[in-house]
């Protein structure tokens, strides 16, 4: 419950100004309206000190956070001040610092809850241990990550000042939850490799591959504003992504890449 707001306040004062009107018109005693202005007082600072109570410090976290996010992901890790967060919160600094213990804290709480939401990972791994083909694996896994970030780039924008403003939470972030995510994608490729369907390449450079094709794009349309210019449809790249991908991973039959091979010198000695 949020705090009594000052419209409020005025109204109350409002309230007892025509009460003491009335009071006046009935000649009550003076006394009487003393106790009555009173009363409405006290009713009036329990209901603000009973708001303030309600208000959990879980909750004043989650708001110090949303504020937080918002301001980090349009300003940066640099450009945002916890003053700043603070007012915007209607809390003061040293209650920012009770819940976070630095500004560093506070940003990579503001990742966490990002990464939280997303499920990026979870999603990942059920996905490459489903029942389908590599096209309709592949394809999905693009789809999900191009609608998810076209909703809600603040993670990308999250991440990429980082990267230029303060390097320590970059790094952190990548070896928190990027090499996870790019270590399942090679485990499906090196699985596909053993079994004969992709042929031998590095699983982890395949991974970064396909993944860096579609995060890329994602950036292009909705970071750089490609949109305004260029308008794809989620599924029109994801399976023309899949595709490409595939067609340089796919293992060719040892006679076509003979002739493949042989159709290029002759193009080449042309």
């Amino acid at each position: 419950m949020e705090l009594i707001a000052e419209s409020e306040l005025a109204g109350v004062a409002e309230m007892i100004r025509r009460l003491a009107s009335f009071c006046a018109r009935l000649d009550i005693r003076l006394s009487s309206l003393i106790l009555l202005k009173y009363v409405v007082s006290k009713c009036l600072l329990t209901s603000m000190a009973t708001s303030q109570i309600r208000f959990s410090a879980a909750d004043r976290r989650e708001q110090i956070l949303s504020v937080a996010t918002r301001l980090f992901a349009r300003q940066g890790f640099q450009g945002t001040t916890t003053k700043e967060i603070a007012l915007r919160s209607g809390v003061t600094e040293a209650l920012i610092f009770r819940h976070f213990p630095s500004k560093e804290h506070l940003y990579w709480a503001v990742i966490q809850s990002k990464i939280k939401d997303a499920a990026a990972i979870e999603r990942l791994r059920e996905k490459v241990t489903t029942v389908a083909s590599d096209a309709e694996i592949l394809a999905g896994l693009a789809a999900e990550i191009l609608d998810r970030r076209s909703r809600d780039q603040t993670l990308s924008r999250l991440l990429l000042y980082s990267a230029l403003e303060n390097h320590r939470l970059s790094h952190r972030f990548f070896r928190t939850y990027v090499a996870g995510y790019y270590e399942i994608m090679a485990d499906y490729i090196r699985r596909r490799v053993d079994d004969g369907a992709f042929r031998e390449v590095d699983p982890l450079l395949a991974a970064r591959g396909f993944l860096g094709m579609v995060i890329y794009h994602s950036w292009v349309q909705e970071l750089f504003g490609g949109k305004r210019y260029q308008k794809f449809s989620v599924y029109q790249v994801s399976e023309t992504m899949a595709d490409i991908w595939l067609q340089g991973m796919l293992r060719v039959p040892k006679e076509l890449a003979s002739r493949a091979n042989k159709s290029n010198g002759k193009h080449r000695n042309a």
